[in-house]
């Protein structure tokens, strides 16, 4: 498909239809992927999605303990009252 780069204020950008952006699911933001000779655009998912069902899983694994240990364990908090 071929568009048209269209001028933004002092930058030019790409217009993507509104058929384009409903197939792709894109909301506000794509990501932007430079390679060799191409520019691809990515649909961003939704930031921590099904992190819920990661969380249960690694719980249910018992794999969900500390890997280090809490950095304020030591600390004297009174100073700050």
């Amino acid at each position: 498909m071929e568009t048209a780069i269209i001028k933004i204020g002092n930058s030019k950008g790409l217009r993507l239809s509104k058929t384009i952006l409903e197939k792709y699911n894109i909301k506000d933001k794509v990501e932007l992927i430079l390679e060799t000779g191409q520019i691809i655009l990515k649909p961003i998912e939704t930031p921590r999605k099904n992190w819920e069902i990661a969380f249960k899983k690694m719980n249910s694994e018992n794999d969900d303990e500390l890997l280090m240990n809490d950095v304020f364990n030591e600390e004297n908090f009174d100073e700050w009252n």
